[in-house]
């Protein structure tokens, strides 16, 4: 059998093997898995979500699911549980009431339906379409249809109870054992009438049924990988988190089931000869948005926990159903007034621009993502022409979404990736590690993918990696960053004459979060920071040729709420600009102690050096992209709304800024104001 044929079938078969991912080849001449795959290719933007309980979507992924509803994105709510906990629906003030779980979870399912009709701009109390869905392996789930002209809400309640009596032996057992089998809850006044159950392998195999009917072209999940997080048994039990880690165990689970459906369904239609398909991810933090700072400012935060009312509900309204009108538990301003602040954030899982841009000189921007879990390039025909043309496969997946890139001295082009290298549950590997892709020369063909490894020595430290960042220094060198499973810094560095790479070195430091900034200074020093719980962190070099060392933190400053946007200064020192924890306000950071630009907005800001002064990148408080150059702001109000992660490219041959984003088709854009 030819080579790619032998490649194809064994991806297959590897899907098929309860998610088995084969490891990437440290050796060899052999790209694994093979790149130049046709990729699938659609303008019909669809957003999936898959959720572990009702309000996931409403406390972890808002604003970017309103965002994308507004924008006419038809969204799918795949919800895992039935989220009847102990069946205690109890409003503020009122008497305990007797346990009824099925009508827990009714009330909730109604709550959801109260949000999404606001959502959509109609009253909360309007009528849904309600029916059964027969899934795969005739398996049978809840749907409810919600449309507003061309807008359109699914809800998929698949039901699998949360508690089985016994501890919490729910979705994370499920997760563990393939052995297990886990029965569904009716909720009362469901089109549903009977209970049923799933195992590991039926509600795998759903998820990708799912996935192949409706095709998205967005993803959205939960943590797959959540934070180490070392609290007392009291703290753990009251804030709801798994033993060990910042997260509730049924978002841990709904996450690797997500992405272990995701997985088998791109290995399975490349495994049948289909197109990759065309679709990208964004994954959400949950319980870790309580012990970091807040990071939406009061506009933002209002318009999202608005969302939150009609879901917690109230027992006097009078929406229909008899069993609730809304999770009461959470009703009025419990979600502002919770010690937990989980509403007053909203953090990725893999943050940092999705796309890598590099323009040529003739001024062509080629731009570098993650589809359908590989990586692949765009490349403008003519300048200034955008991308109208399917992209080029380069493979290296299941990647997560977001990439890191350098480039050699010489002008190859270095990918680096977030991969995961296995994913199979049932207490089998479940390992991520980062690697790399190299052009064997500029402008050139790409060798074999390759593994750079892990921080960590174990899997369960090395799941917590972060996005990996690099940054080519002046003297050939290449550096390579990346949050560990302490929550510190760990490195690689690239030698420039041999290309070798050292082992990886913990950089000490203090605890920070994901979605690192590197830059270089205008004497050739190496310098990263990172957002801490108090204050920003900085590594840098002594002089250009030494080790990137630990440096004092930031302490005269706000907290900041994300990495800031840094650029070198002529004098030789940093520019560093950010948002202060929960604020809209725009903080410098600048030798010259010159305040700040006028910039509001919310989430993280890129930052760039041109002849006029900073560029700045970041999105307004209504979520669209803005550009702020010496001749003002910009506002991006045409074309499809922007996914997390928009990229800054100053480069071009013209030398006007060049800002690359994705849309909710899955395909990037290019704005140049």
């Amino acid at each position: 059998m030819p080579r790619r044929t032998l490649l194809l079938a064994a991806t297959a078969t590897a899907a098929t093997a309860g998610c088995a991912v084969p490891a990437p080849r440290r050796h060899g001449p052999v790209p694994d898995p093979a790149p130049g795959l046709a990729i699938a290719s659609t303008r019909r933007a669809k957003l999936m979500q898959v959720l572990a309980h009702p309000d996931d979507d409403l406390y972890f992924m808002n604003p970017d699911t309103r965002e994308a509803l507004d924008s006419g994105t038809p969204v799918v709510c795949v919800y895992l549980t039935a989220g009847e906990a102990d069946g205690l629906n109890k409003a503020p003030g009122a008497p305990r009431p007797e346990p009824d779980r099925a009508a827990y979870a009714s009330s909730r399912h109604q709550g959801l339906r109260q949000a999404y009709a606001e959502l959509l701009g109609l009253d909360r109390f309007t009528p849904w379409q309600r029916s059964a869905l027969t899934l795969r392996g005739g398996h049978r789930a809840e749907r409810d249809v919600l449309t507003d002209g061309a807008r359109r809400v699914e809800l998929i309640f698949l039901n699998t109870a949360m508690h089985t009596g016994r501890g919490r032996l729910g979705l994370p057992s499920l997760w563990a054992d393939r052995r297990r089998v886990l029965r569904t809850v009716v909720a009362d006044d469901s089109p549903l009438q009977r209970a049923g159950s799933y195992t590991y392998e039926s509600l795998t195999d759903v998820l990708v049924g799912l996935l192949e009917e409706y095709r998205p072209t967005v993803v959205h999940t939960l943590d797959p990988d959540p934070d180490l997080q070392f609290s007392s048994e009291y703290e753990r039990r009251r804030d709801s988190e798994q033993r060990g880690y910042s997260d509730h165990a049924d978002h841990t689970a709904a996450g690797c089931f997500a992405w272990a459906a995701l997985i088998r369904w791109v290995a399975g239609a490349t495994g049948r000869g289909e197109p990759v398909p065309g679709f990208v991810v964004a994954a959400f933090r949950g319980y870790y948005n309580h012990h970091w700072p807040k990071n939406l400012p009061p506009e933002v935060l209002e318009r999202k926990a608005a969302h939150l009312v009609p879901y917690g509900g109230a027992p006097d309204w009078e929406c229909g159903n008899p069993s609730g009108c809304g999770d009461y538990n959470i009703g009025g301003d419990r979600p502002l007034a919770s010690r937990k602040g989980w509403v007053r954030s909203t953090h990725h899982r893999y943050p940092g621009p999705r796309a890598q841009v590099t323009s040529g000189t003739d001024g062509r921007l080629t731009v570098y993502g993650v589809l359908g879990l590989r990586a692949v390039r765009w490349s403008e025909s003519a300048p200034g022409s955008g991308f109208r043309d399917v992209p080029d496969d380069l493979g290296g997946g299941p990647l997560a979404p977001v990439l890191g890139s350098a480039a050699t001295a010489d002008g190859r082009h270095l990918l680096f990736g977030l991969r995961f290298a296995a994913l199979t549950g049932h207490g089998s590997d479940n390992d991520r590690e980062i690697v790399l892709l190299e052009q064997r020369s500029p402008g050139g063909p790409f060798r074999a993918w390759r593994g750079l490894g892990n921080p960590a020595t174990g899997s369960d430290h090395g799941r917590r990696v972060g996005v990996p960042v690099a940054v080519a220094a002046p003297d050939g060198r290449v550096h390579l960053f990346a949050r560990n499973a302490e929550k510190g810094l760990s490195t690689r560095v690239r030698d420039a004459g041999t290309g070798r790479w050292t082992g990886w070195r913990d950089l000490g430091g203090g605890e920070v979060q994901d979605g690192l900034t590197a830059v270089v200074d205008a004497v050739g020093r190496v310098h990263v920071y990172a957002a801490g719980h108090h204050a920003v962190h900085h590594w840098t070099q002594d002089a250009p040729d030494t080790d990137v060392t630990a440096r004092t933190q930031l302490t005269d400053f706000p907290v900041p709420a994300h990495a800031p946007g840094a650029l070198p200064a002529p004098d030789g020192s940093v520019e560093l600009y950010y948002r202060p924890a929960a604020r809209e306000r725009l903080v410098a950071v600048r030798a010259d102690r010159a305040p700040a630009p006028r910039f509001g907005g919310y989430g993280p800001v890129t930052a760039a050096a041109a002849p006029g002064g900073p560029v700045l990148l970041g999105r307004s408080a209504v979520g669209r992209v803005q550009l702020r150059t010496a001749g003002g702001t910009a506002v991006r109000s045409r074309g499809p709304i922007a996914l997390d992660g928009v990229a800054l490219h100053l480069g071009a041959a013209d030398g006007r800024p060049a800002v690359v984003g994705f849309g909710p088709d899955a395909a990037p854009w290019v704005w140049r104001p």
